[in-house]
Protein backbone atom coordinates (compact mmCIF):
# COMPACT_ATOMS: atom_id res chain seq x y z
CA UNK A 1 0.00 0.00 0.00
CA UNK A 2 1.49 3.31 -1.07
CA UNK A 3 2.16 6.04 1.24
CA UNK A 4 0.41 9.48 0.79
CA UNK A 5 1.88 12.76 1.71
CA UNK A 6 -0.30 15.71 2.94
CA UNK A 7 0.56 19.38 2.62
CA UNK A 8 1.15 21.29 5.35
CA UNK A 9 1.65 24.66 3.58
CA UNK A 10 -1.52 27.22 3.16
CA UNK A 11 -2.59 27.28 -1.09
CA UNK A 12 -2.95 30.71 -2.30
CA UNK A 13 -6.29 29.91 -3.93
CA UNK A 14 -9.51 28.60 -1.86
CA UNK A 15 -10.98 27.35 -5.93
CA UNK A 16 -8.38 24.86 -5.88
CA UNK A 17 -10.22 23.34 -2.87
CA UNK A 18 -13.14 23.92 -3.54
CA UNK A 19 -12.69 21.74 -7.01
CA UNK A 20 -10.59 19.01 -4.88
CA UNK A 21 -13.84 18.80 -2.55
CA UNK A 22 -16.43 18.58 -5.83
CA UNK A 23 -13.86 15.84 -7.48
CA UNK A 24 -13.77 13.80 -4.16
CA UNK A 25 -17.20 13.78 -3.57
CA UNK A 26 -17.69 11.63 -6.98
CA UNK A 27 -15.03 8.88 -6.58
CA UNK A 28 -13.65 6.11 -4.77
CA UNK A 29 -9.40 6.12 -3.36
CA UNK A 30 -8.22 6.61 -7.26
CA UNK A 31 -10.10 9.45 -8.64
CA UNK A 32 -7.22 11.36 -8.58
CA UNK A 33 -8.53 14.53 -6.42
CA UNK A 34 -6.07 17.21 -5.69
CA UNK A 35 -5.51 17.12 -1.90
CA UNK A 36 -6.42 20.45 -0.20
CA UNK A 37 -3.85 21.75 2.14
CA UNK A 38 -4.13 21.12 5.87
CA UNK A 39 -4.81 25.38 7.12
CA UNK A 40 -7.60 25.38 4.17
CA UNK A 41 -9.99 22.67 5.02
CA UNK A 42 -12.67 24.72 6.39
CA UNK A 43 -16.50 24.85 6.41
CA UNK A 44 -16.83 25.78 3.31
CA UNK A 45 -14.23 23.89 1.65
CA UNK A 46 -15.87 20.84 3.37
CA UNK A 47 -19.52 22.02 2.07
CA UNK A 48 -21.66 19.19 3.75
CA UNK A 49 -24.24 19.83 5.78
CA UNK A 50 -24.48 20.14 9.58
CA UNK A 51 -20.62 19.96 9.94
CA UNK A 52 -18.57 22.35 10.78
CA UNK A 53 -15.03 22.75 10.94
CA UNK A 54 -13.54 24.63 13.83
CA UNK A 55 -9.55 24.99 13.30
CA UNK A 56 -7.00 22.79 10.77
CA UNK A 57 -4.16 23.01 12.22
CA UNK A 58 -0.06 21.85 11.20
CA UNK A 59 1.20 20.03 14.26
CA UNK A 60 4.90 19.23 14.33
CA UNK A 61 6.29 16.00 15.29
CA UNK A 62 6.20 15.10 19.27
CA UNK A 63 9.26 12.89 19.86
CA UNK A 64 9.95 14.10 23.49
CA UNK A 65 7.59 12.31 25.66
CA UNK A 66 6.04 8.84 26.09
CA UNK A 67 5.88 6.06 23.27
CA UNK A 68 2.40 6.23 23.63
CA UNK A 69 1.79 10.18 23.28
CA UNK A 70 4.98 10.76 20.26
CA UNK A 71 3.68 11.40 17.05
CA UNK A 72 4.81 12.23 13.62
CA UNK A 73 3.81 15.83 11.65
CA UNK A 74 0.01 15.81 11.20
CA UNK A 75 -2.52 17.74 10.47
CA UNK A 76 -5.57 18.49 13.02
CA UNK A 77 -8.89 19.00 12.39
CA UNK A 78 -11.60 19.78 15.02
CA UNK A 79 -15.18 20.43 14.57
CA UNK A 80 -18.88 19.53 15.42
CA UNK A 81 -21.82 18.03 13.96
CA UNK A 82 -25.61 18.84 14.15
CA UNK A 83 -25.09 22.05 16.78
CA UNK A 84 -28.56 22.18 18.65
CA UNK A 85 -30.33 23.17 21.56
CA UNK A 86 -31.63 20.27 23.88
CA UNK A 87 -34.98 19.85 25.32
CA UNK A 88 -32.84 20.65 28.75
CA UNK A 89 -32.29 23.78 27.42
CA UNK A 90 -28.57 23.00 27.15
CA UNK A 91 -26.36 23.75 23.72
CA UNK A 92 -25.21 20.10 21.94
CA UNK A 93 -23.16 19.30 19.32
CA UNK A 94 -21.10 16.18 18.66
CA UNK A 95 -17.77 17.48 18.99
CA UNK A 96 -14.69 15.51 16.32
CA UNK A 97 -10.73 15.65 15.88
CA UNK A 98 -9.01 13.85 12.85
CA UNK A 99 -5.45 13.78 12.74
CA UNK A 100 -4.24 13.50 9.55
CA UNK A 101 -0.09 12.09 9.40
CA UNK A 102 2.03 13.87 7.04
CA UNK A 103 2.81 10.27 5.57
CA UNK A 104 0.15 8.21 5.31
CA UNK A 105 -0.86 5.00 4.69
CA UNK A 106 -4.19 4.62 3.71
CA UNK A 107 -6.10 3.41 6.27
CA UNK A 108 -8.95 5.18 8.65
CA UNK A 109 -8.81 4.47 12.47
CA UNK A 110 -12.17 5.65 14.52
CA UNK A 111 -10.90 5.54 17.81
CA UNK A 112 -13.27 4.51 20.42
CA UNK A 113 -14.63 7.09 23.48
CA UNK A 114 -14.30 5.76 27.43
CA UNK A 115 -16.80 6.05 30.32
CA UNK A 116 -19.27 8.18 29.08
CA UNK A 117 -17.93 10.56 27.22
CA UNK A 118 -18.17 13.86 27.53
CA UNK A 119 -14.40 14.78 26.49
CA UNK A 120 -12.72 15.43 23.15
CA UNK A 121 -9.94 12.77 23.60
CA UNK A 122 -6.45 13.50 21.11
CA UNK A 123 -7.35 11.14 18.18
CA UNK A 124 -3.98 9.78 18.41
CA UNK A 125 -5.44 6.48 18.00
CA UNK A 126 -4.83 4.85 21.23
CA UNK A 127 -3.95 1.40 21.04
CA UNK A 128 -4.73 -0.52 23.99
CA UNK A 129 -2.23 -2.91 25.19
CA UNK A 130 0.45 -1.98 23.14
CA UNK A 131 3.26 0.98 23.56
CA UNK A 132 2.27 2.60 20.40
CA UNK A 133 -0.42 4.66 18.74
CA UNK A 134 -2.47 4.75 15.10
CA UNK A 135 -1.20 8.14 14.32
CA UNK A 136 2.55 6.53 14.30
CA UNK A 137 1.83 4.44 12.41
CA UNK A 138 0.52 5.99 9.61
CA UNK A 139 -3.02 5.73 10.22
CA UNK A 140 -5.44 8.70 9.60
CA UNK A 141 -7.61 8.75 13.18
CA UNK A 142 -11.11 9.99 14.27
CA UNK A 143 -12.08 10.92 18.15
CA UNK A 144 -15.56 12.07 19.10
CA UNK A 145 -17.31 13.40 22.49
CA UNK A 146 -19.98 11.26 21.75
CA UNK A 147 -22.14 14.27 21.48
CA UNK A 148 -21.76 16.24 24.49
CA UNK A 149 -19.14 18.41 26.28
CA UNK A 150 -20.00 18.05 29.85
CA UNK A 151 -16.79 16.44 30.92
CA UNK A 152 -16.70 12.80 32.35
CA UNK A 153 -17.71 13.39 35.88
CA UNK A 154 -21.08 14.49 34.57
CA UNK A 155 -23.72 12.19 33.36
CA UNK A 156 -26.86 15.21 33.39
CA UNK A 157 -26.82 14.72 29.55
CA UNK A 158 -29.39 11.69 29.99
CA UNK A 159 -31.67 14.36 30.87
CA UNK A 160 -31.86 14.60 26.74
CA UNK A 161 -33.22 11.91 24.78
CA UNK A 162 -31.09 12.88 21.77
CA UNK A 163 -27.93 13.06 24.00
CA UNK A 164 -28.49 9.47 24.68
CA UNK A 165 -28.32 8.02 21.67
CA UNK A 166 -25.68 9.94 19.98
CA UNK A 167 -23.56 8.61 22.83
CA UNK A 168 -24.93 5.01 22.62
CA UNK A 169 -24.27 5.14 18.47
CA UNK A 170 -25.17 8.01 16.46
CA UNK A 171 -22.47 9.84 17.20
CA UNK A 172 -20.22 7.01 15.72
CA UNK A 173 -22.80 6.61 12.89
CA UNK A 174 -22.43 10.70 12.50
CA UNK A 175 -18.74 11.40 12.72
CA UNK A 176 -17.32 8.04 10.54
CA UNK A 177 -18.40 9.29 7.19
CA UNK A 178 -18.08 12.75 7.79
CA UNK A 179 -14.23 12.06 8.77
CA UNK A 180 -13.41 10.49 5.82
CA UNK A 181 -14.67 12.97 3.51
CA UNK A 182 -12.42 15.20 5.63
CA UNK A 183 -9.85 12.17 4.95
CA UNK A 184 -10.42 12.24 1.80
CA UNK A 185 -10.32 16.25 1.06
CA UNK A 186 -6.96 16.13 2.53
CA UNK A 187 -5.44 13.41 0.15
CA UNK A 188 -7.19 13.46 -2.38
CA UNK A 189 -8.36 9.84 -1.97
CA UNK A 190 -10.36 8.03 0.29
CA UNK A 191 -9.33 5.76 2.57
CA UNK A 192 -8.34 1.84 1.33
CA UNK A 193 -9.11 0.32 4.44
CA UNK A 194 -11.17 1.56 7.96
CA UNK A 195 -11.10 0.04 11.32
CA UNK A 196 -12.40 0.50 14.99
CA UNK A 197 -11.00 -0.12 18.16
CA UNK A 198 -11.30 0.35 21.02
CA UNK A 199 -11.95 -1.27 24.68
CA UNK A 200 -14.12 -0.54 27.40
CA UNK A 201 -17.26 1.36 26.36
CA UNK A 202 -15.08 1.82 23.41
CA UNK A 203 -15.15 -1.79 22.45
CA UNK A 204 -19.08 -1.35 23.31
CA UNK A 205 -19.24 1.15 20.47
CA UNK A 206 -16.73 -1.77 18.35
CA UNK A 207 -20.05 -4.10 18.84
CA UNK A 208 -22.25 -1.41 18.50
CA UNK A 209 -20.59 0.14 15.23
CA UNK A 210 -20.33 -3.33 14.05
CA UNK A 211 -23.90 -4.51 14.20
CA UNK A 212 -25.15 -1.01 13.21
CA UNK A 213 -22.31 0.51 11.09
CA UNK A 214 -20.74 -2.52 9.25
CA UNK A 215 -20.64 -0.67 5.67
CA UNK A 216 -18.13 1.94 7.49
CA UNK A 217 -15.68 -0.63 8.66
CA UNK A 218 -13.63 -3.27 6.96
CA UNK A 219 -12.32 -4.96 11.00
CA UNK A 220 -12.95 -3.54 14.47
CA UNK A 221 -11.26 -4.18 17.62
CA UNK A 222 -13.61 -4.52 20.92
CA UNK A 223 -11.91 -4.69 23.85
CA UNK A 224 -13.57 -5.52 27.54
CA UNK A 225 -16.71 -4.65 25.69
CA UNK A 226 -19.76 -2.74 28.02
CA UNK A 227 -21.83 -5.83 26.43
CA UNK A 228 -25.42 -4.87 28.26
CA UNK A 229 -23.92 -1.80 29.88
CA UNK A 230 -26.87 -0.61 31.35
CA UNK A 231 -27.28 -4.17 33.53
CA UNK A 232 -23.59 -3.81 34.52
CA UNK A 233 -24.14 -0.27 35.67
CA UNK A 234 -27.10 -1.55 38.03
CA UNK A 235 -24.22 -4.50 38.90
CA UNK A 236 -21.51 -1.99 40.09
CA UNK A 237 -24.45 -0.49 42.34
CA UNK A 238 -25.70 -3.68 43.65
CA UNK A 239 -21.62 -3.87 44.21
CA UNK A 240 -21.67 -0.68 46.52
CA UNK A 241 -25.07 -2.15 48.41
CA UNK A 242 -22.62 -5.80 49.38
CA UNK A 243 -19.91 -4.10 50.19
CA UNK A 244 -21.13 -1.37 52.42
CA UNK A 245 -23.50 -3.88 54.29
CA UNK A 246 -19.70 -6.09 55.26
CA UNK A 247 -18.82 -2.49 56.16
CA UNK A 248 -18.16 -1.42 59.50
CA UNK A 249 -19.12 1.98 61.65
CA UNK A 250 -17.32 4.55 59.25
CA UNK A 251 -15.78 1.95 57.06
CA UNK A 252 -15.75 2.32 53.24
CA UNK A 253 -15.27 -0.75 51.22
CA UNK A 254 -12.04 -0.07 50.58
CA UNK A 255 -11.22 -0.30 54.33
CA UNK A 256 -13.33 -3.10 54.57
CA UNK A 257 -11.56 -5.44 51.99
CA UNK A 258 -7.49 -4.59 52.39
CA UNK A 259 -5.52 -5.23 49.78
CA UNK A 260 -4.37 -8.74 52.37
CA UNK A 261 -7.91 -9.37 51.79
CA UNK A 262 -7.92 -9.62 47.97
CA UNK A 263 -4.12 -11.47 48.05
CA UNK A 264 -5.72 -14.05 50.56
CA UNK A 265 -8.64 -14.91 48.08
CA UNK A 266 -6.07 -14.66 44.99
CA UNK A 267 -3.92 -17.30 46.44
CA UNK A 268 -6.93 -19.41 47.25
CA UNK A 269 -7.88 -19.47 43.79
CA UNK A 270 -4.41 -20.41 42.85
CA UNK A 271 -4.39 -22.80 45.11
CA UNK A 272 -7.29 -24.91 43.08
CA UNK A 273 -6.61 -23.39 39.94
CA UNK A 274 -3.09 -23.02 38.95
CA UNK A 275 -2.25 -26.33 37.75
CA UNK A 276 -4.83 -27.23 35.62
CA UNK A 277 -3.06 -25.83 32.22
CA UNK A 278 -0.49 -28.06 33.10
CA UNK A 279 2.59 -24.64 34.62
CA UNK A 280 2.02 -23.97 37.91
CA UNK A 281 3.07 -20.26 37.23
CA UNK A 282 0.87 -18.01 38.70
CA UNK A 283 -1.63 -17.74 35.50
CA UNK A 284 -4.69 -19.74 35.80
CA UNK A 285 -5.44 -20.19 31.47
CA UNK A 286 -7.67 -23.14 32.17
CA UNK A 287 -10.80 -20.77 32.97
CA UNK A 288 -13.32 -23.29 32.37
CA UNK A 289 -11.89 -25.88 34.46
CA UNK A 290 -10.92 -23.84 37.10
CA UNK A 291 -15.11 -22.45 37.76
CA UNK A 292 -15.44 -26.11 38.25
CA UNK A 293 -12.57 -26.70 40.20
CA UNK A 294 -12.80 -23.59 43.10
CA UNK A 295 -15.52 -23.65 45.32
CA UNK A 296 -15.46 -19.99 47.34
CA UNK A 297 -17.60 -20.98 50.05
CA UNK A 298 -15.49 -24.46 50.71
CA UNK A 299 -12.23 -23.41 49.60
CA UNK A 300 -12.12 -19.69 51.42
CA UNK A 301 -12.01 -20.38 54.90
CA UNK A 302 -14.41 -18.54 57.43
CA UNK A 303 -13.17 -17.15 60.60
CA UNK A 304 -15.12 -16.62 63.98
CA UNK A 305 -13.52 -13.75 64.83
CA UNK A 306 -11.33 -10.59 62.86
CA UNK A 307 -9.70 -11.30 59.86
CA UNK A 308 -6.76 -13.33 59.19
CA UNK A 309 -4.16 -14.28 56.79
CA UNK A 310 -6.12 -17.94 56.51
CA UNK A 311 -9.47 -16.63 56.38
CA UNK A 312 -12.11 -14.35 55.85
CA UNK A 313 -14.74 -12.74 58.08
CA UNK A 314 -18.08 -14.16 57.23
CA UNK A 315 -19.71 -10.65 56.42
CA UNK A 316 -17.28 -10.33 54.09
CA UNK A 317 -17.10 -13.47 52.90
CA UNK A 318 -21.11 -13.56 51.73
CA UNK A 319 -20.75 -9.95 50.03
CA UNK A 320 -17.94 -11.03 48.00
CA UNK A 321 -19.94 -14.38 46.73
CA UNK A 322 -22.61 -12.10 45.93
CA UNK A 323 -21.01 -10.17 44.28
CA UNK A 324 -19.00 -12.75 42.13
CA UNK A 325 -22.85 -14.21 41.50
CA UNK A 326 -24.18 -11.55 40.30
CA UNK A 327 -27.13 -9.45 40.65
CA UNK A 328 -30.44 -9.96 41.67
CA UNK A 329 -33.32 -9.19 42.52
CA UNK A 330 -35.59 -10.25 45.81
CA UNK A 331 -37.09 -13.53 43.98
CA UNK A 332 -33.65 -14.70 42.77
CA UNK A 333 -33.87 -13.63 39.28
CA UNK A 334 -30.53 -12.74 37.51
CA UNK A 335 -30.09 -9.38 36.43
CA UNK A 336 -26.90 -9.80 34.89
CA UNK A 337 -24.18 -12.36 34.40
CA UNK A 338 -21.86 -13.51 37.03
CA UNK A 339 -17.80 -12.86 36.93
CA UNK A 340 -15.46 -15.52 36.37
CA UNK A 341 -12.78 -16.52 39.84
CA UNK A 342 -9.79 -15.57 38.76
CA UNK A 343 -6.39 -14.54 40.48
CA UNK A 344 -6.43 -11.22 39.00
CA UNK A 345 -9.09 -9.99 42.02
CA UNK A 346 -5.75 -9.37 43.62
CA UNK A 347 -4.93 -6.94 41.02
CA UNK A 348 -4.53 -3.58 41.80
CA UNK A 349 -7.13 -2.30 38.68
CA UNK A 350 -9.38 -5.02 40.14
CA UNK A 351 -9.52 -3.02 43.35
CA UNK A 352 -9.54 0.08 41.84
CA UNK A 353 -12.55 -0.29 40.05
CA UNK A 354 -14.76 -2.45 42.31
CA UNK A 355 -13.96 -1.24 45.96
CA UNK A 356 -12.86 2.49 45.48
CA UNK A 357 -14.06 4.32 42.73
CA UNK A 358 -17.68 2.41 42.33
CA UNK A 359 -19.11 3.68 45.85
CA UNK A 360 -17.91 7.29 46.95
CA UNK A 361 -16.35 10.34 45.91
CA UNK A 362 -13.66 12.33 45.36
CA UNK A 363 -12.61 10.06 42.89
CA UNK A 364 -15.32 11.37 39.58
CA UNK A 365 -15.83 7.99 38.04
CA UNK A 366 -18.42 6.98 40.46
CA UNK A 367 -20.99 8.94 38.73
CA UNK A 368 -20.03 6.98 35.59
CA UNK A 369 -20.46 3.48 36.77
CA UNK A 370 -23.17 3.98 39.71
CA UNK A 371 -25.93 6.99 40.40
CA UNK A 372 -24.81 9.30 37.21
CA UNK A 373 -24.66 6.37 34.64
CA UNK A 374 -28.18 4.39 35.96
CA UNK A 375 -30.46 7.72 37.46
CA UNK A 376 -29.65 10.22 34.11
CA UNK A 377 -28.89 7.95 31.46
CA UNK A 378 -29.94 4.58 31.88
CA UNK A 379 -33.48 4.90 33.36
CA UNK A 380 -36.33 5.98 31.57
CA UNK A 381 -37.63 8.48 32.31
CA UNK A 382 -34.81 10.21 34.22
CA UNK A 383 -34.47 9.12 37.74
CA UNK A 384 -32.27 12.48 38.28
CA UNK A 385 -30.95 11.62 41.59
CA UNK A 386 -28.93 14.21 43.98
CA UNK A 387 -25.08 13.50 43.95
CA UNK A 388 -24.32 15.40 46.82
CA UNK A 389 -22.51 12.59 48.35
CA UNK A 390 -21.44 11.04 44.89
CA UNK A 391 -24.43 9.50 44.36
CA UNK A 392 -23.92 6.64 47.86
CA UNK A 393 -27.47 7.48 49.22
CA UNK A 394 -28.91 6.46 45.55
CA UNK A 395 -26.98 3.80 45.40
CA UNK A 396 -28.03 2.41 48.64
CA UNK A 397 -31.16 3.44 48.38
CA UNK A 398 -31.39 1.40 44.83
CA UNK A 399 -34.46 -1.05 44.82
CA UNK A 400 -33.47 -4.22 42.25
CA UNK A 401 -36.94 -5.26 42.64
CA UNK A 402 -38.32 -1.63 41.35
CA UNK A 403 -35.65 0.85 40.50
CA UNK A 404 -33.94 -2.03 38.10
CA UNK A 405 -36.52 -2.23 35.57
CA UNK A 406 -36.22 0.98 34.37
CA UNK A 407 -33.49 0.22 31.85
CA UNK A 408 -35.60 -1.28 29.90
CA UNK A 409 -37.97 1.49 30.21
CA UNK A 410 -39.74 3.91 27.38
CA UNK A 411 -41.71 6.83 27.98
CA UNK A 412 -43.22 9.37 24.68
CA UNK A 413 -40.18 11.60 25.37
CA UNK A 414 -37.88 8.49 26.01
CA UNK A 415 -38.54 6.34 23.24
CA UNK A 416 -35.60 4.22 23.15
CA UNK A 417 -34.94 2.59 26.19
CA UNK A 418 -31.36 2.07 28.07
CA UNK A 419 -30.46 -1.67 26.11
CA UNK A 420 -31.81 -0.10 23.27
CA UNK A 421 -29.38 2.54 22.58
CA UNK A 422 -26.11 0.96 24.27
CA UNK A 423 -26.63 -2.35 22.90
CA UNK A 424 -26.38 -3.88 19.09
CA UNK A 425 -29.51 -3.97 17.37
CA UNK A 426 -28.19 -7.27 15.61
CA UNK A 427 -25.65 -8.91 17.74
CA UNK A 428 -25.79 -11.89 15.16
CA UNK A 429 -23.86 -9.50 12.68
CA UNK A 430 -25.68 -10.13 9.31
CA UNK A 431 -24.42 -7.06 7.77
CA UNK A 432 -20.95 -7.71 8.89
CA UNK A 433 -20.81 -10.90 7.72
CA UNK A 434 -22.09 -10.17 4.40
CA UNK A 435 -19.49 -7.49 3.19
CA UNK A 436 -16.88 -9.80 4.42
CA UNK A 437 -15.86 -7.99 7.78
CA UNK A 438 -14.25 -9.01 10.72
CA UNK A 439 -14.65 -8.37 14.52
CA UNK A 440 -11.76 -9.18 17.35
CA UNK A 441 -13.13 -9.21 20.74
CA UNK A 442 -10.76 -9.51 24.00
CA UNK A 443 -11.83 -9.48 27.47
CA UNK A 444 -9.54 -9.77 30.41
CA UNK A 445 -11.14 -12.48 32.87
CA UNK A 446 -10.61 -10.71 35.87
CA UNK A 447 -12.82 -7.48 34.74
CA UNK A 448 -14.20 -6.08 37.94
CA UNK A 449 -16.47 -3.61 35.88
CA UNK A 450 -17.71 -5.96 32.59
CA UNK A 451 -17.77 -9.73 33.27
CA UNK A 452 -16.00 -11.52 30.59
CA UNK A 453 -18.55 -14.37 31.05
CA UNK A 454 -20.94 -11.36 28.90
CA UNK A 455 -18.95 -12.02 26.04
CA UNK A 456 -18.63 -15.46 26.44
CA UNK A 457 -22.19 -15.68 26.28
CA UNK A 458 -22.40 -13.45 23.30
CA UNK A 459 -20.36 -15.45 21.33
CA UNK A 460 -21.22 -18.50 22.64
CA UNK A 461 -24.62 -17.47 21.10
CA UNK A 462 -23.77 -16.93 17.53
CA UNK A 463 -21.29 -20.00 17.27
CA UNK A 464 -24.56 -21.30 18.30
CA UNK A 465 -26.68 -19.54 15.52
CA UNK A 466 -23.40 -20.18 12.83
CA UNK A 467 -21.50 -22.60 12.38
CA UNK A 468 -18.57 -20.29 10.58
CA UNK A 469 -18.96 -17.78 12.77
CA UNK A 470 -15.08 -17.96 13.73
CA UNK A 471 -14.66 -16.53 9.65
CA UNK A 472 -15.18 -13.15 10.78
CA UNK A 473 -15.61 -12.58 14.90
CA UNK A 474 -13.37 -14.44 17.19
CA UNK A 475 -13.15 -13.81 20.82
CA UNK A 476 -9.90 -14.12 23.02
CA UNK A 477 -9.94 -14.08 26.75
CA UNK A 478 -6.61 -12.78 28.87
CA UNK A 479 -6.33 -14.85 32.23
CA UNK A 480 -5.84 -12.31 34.92
CA UNK A 481 -6.24 -8.86 33.19
CA UNK A 482 -8.49 -6.77 34.72
CA UNK A 483 -10.32 -3.72 32.85
CA UNK A 484 -8.44 -3.54 29.83
CA UNK A 485 -5.13 -3.71 31.24
CA UNK A 486 -3.16 -4.65 34.70
CA UNK A 487 -3.18 -7.73 37.28
CA UNK A 488 -1.32 -10.53 37.30
CA UNK A 489 -0.95 -10.85 33.32
CA UNK A 490 0.39 -11.13 29.92
CA UNK A 491 -1.48 -7.81 28.61
CA UNK A 492 0.83 -6.53 26.31
CA UNK A 493 -0.13 -7.45 22.54
CA UNK A 494 -1.26 -5.87 19.29
CA UNK A 495 -5.21 -6.73 18.32
CA UNK A 496 -5.00 -4.33 15.64
CA UNK A 497 -1.58 -6.11 13.82
CA UNK A 498 -3.60 -9.02 14.09
CA UNK A 499 -6.86 -7.74 12.50
CA UNK A 500 -4.89 -6.10 9.74
CA UNK A 501 -3.40 -9.55 9.18
CA UNK A 502 -7.19 -10.85 9.03
CA UNK A 503 -8.80 -8.26 7.10
CA UNK A 504 -5.76 -7.73 4.30
CA UNK A 505 -4.02 -10.99 4.40
CA UNK A 506 -6.59 -13.41 5.19
CA UNK A 507 -4.99 -14.89 8.36
CA UNK A 508 -7.01 -15.69 10.57
CA UNK A 509 -6.11 -15.24 14.24
CA UNK A 510 -5.33 -18.76 15.66
CA UNK A 511 -3.39 -17.26 18.73
CA UNK A 512 -2.08 -13.81 19.69
CA UNK A 513 1.09 -13.46 21.68
CA UNK A 514 0.78 -11.64 24.95
CA UNK A 515 3.75 -10.73 27.02
CA UNK A 516 4.06 -8.75 30.58
CA UNK A 517 4.65 -5.13 31.39
CA UNK A 518 7.23 -5.17 33.39
CA UNK A 519 6.35 -1.92 34.94
CA UNK A 520 3.03 -3.01 35.78
CA UNK A 521 3.27 -3.19 39.96
CA UNK A 522 1.38 -6.56 40.15
CA UNK A 523 3.93 -8.36 37.61
CA UNK A 524 6.76 -6.66 40.33
CA UNK A 525 5.36 -7.81 43.31
CA UNK A 526 5.23 -11.41 41.90
CA UNK A 527 8.68 -11.09 40.24
CA UNK A 528 7.60 -11.93 36.86
CA UNK A 529 10.34 -12.38 34.47
CA UNK A 530 9.82 -9.29 32.14
CA UNK A 531 10.38 -12.03 29.04
CA UNK A 532 7.49 -13.84 30.02
CA UNK A 533 5.20 -14.24 26.87
CA UNK A 534 1.77 -16.42 26.69
CA UNK A 535 -0.60 -17.28 23.74
CA UNK A 536 -3.62 -15.75 23.99
CA UNK A 537 -6.37 -18.59 22.38
CA UNK A 538 -9.38 -18.15 20.29
CA UNK A 539 -12.34 -19.39 22.52
CA UNK A 540 -13.40 -21.91 23.25
CA UNK A 541 -9.42 -23.14 23.11
CA UNK A 542 -7.09 -22.27 26.01
CA UNK A 543 -3.39 -22.14 26.51
CA UNK A 544 -1.87 -25.47 28.02
CA UNK A 545 1.51 -26.40 28.48
CA UNK A 546 3.06 -29.21 25.89
CA UNK A 547 3.75 -32.29 27.50
CA UNK A 548 7.76 -32.17 28.08
CA UNK A 549 8.12 -28.27 27.83
CA UNK A 550 10.79 -27.00 30.15
CA UNK A 551 10.45 -23.21 29.56
CA UNK A 552 7.47 -21.45 31.63
CA UNK A 553 8.78 -18.29 30.07
CA UNK A 554 8.01 -18.69 26.80
CA UNK A 555 4.66 -19.12 24.93
CA UNK A 556 6.17 -21.36 22.53
CA UNK A 557 5.89 -23.83 25.27
CA UNK A 558 2.08 -23.69 24.74
CA UNK A 559 -0.62 -24.74 22.66
CA UNK A 560 -4.00 -23.97 22.07
CA UNK A 561 -6.70 -26.23 22.38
Amino acid sequence: MANTHIHFTRRSSGAAAVAALLAACGGGSGDGAVPVACESITTETLKLPGIKVSSSTSVPEKSDGSATENYPAHCKVTGTLNERTGMDGKPYAIGYEVRMPKTWNGKFLYQGGEGTDGVLAPALGKLWNTDSNALRQGYAVVSSDGGHATGQADATFGLDPQARSDYGYNAVGSVTPAAKQIVKLAYGRAPERSYFLGCSNGGRGAMVAASRFADQFDGLVAGNPGYDLPKAAVQQIWDTQQFMQAAGPGQLPKDAFPQATMDFVGSRILAKCDALDGAEDGIVQNRTACQAAFDFARDVPACTGGATSNCLPTAQKNALQKVFDGVKNSVGQSLYTNFPWDPGVAGENWRFWKLEAAPIAPLPFNTLIGAGAVGYIFTSPPDAPSLADAGLGYQLRFSMDTDAPKIFGRSNVFKESALEFMNPPDPQLAALKSRAGKLIVYHGTADPVFSAHRSVEWYQALASSDANAGSYARLFLVPGMNHCSGGPATDRFNMLAALERWVEQGQAPDKIIASVNPADPDVRLRNWPAKRTRPLCPYPQQATLIAGAQDLESADSFVCK
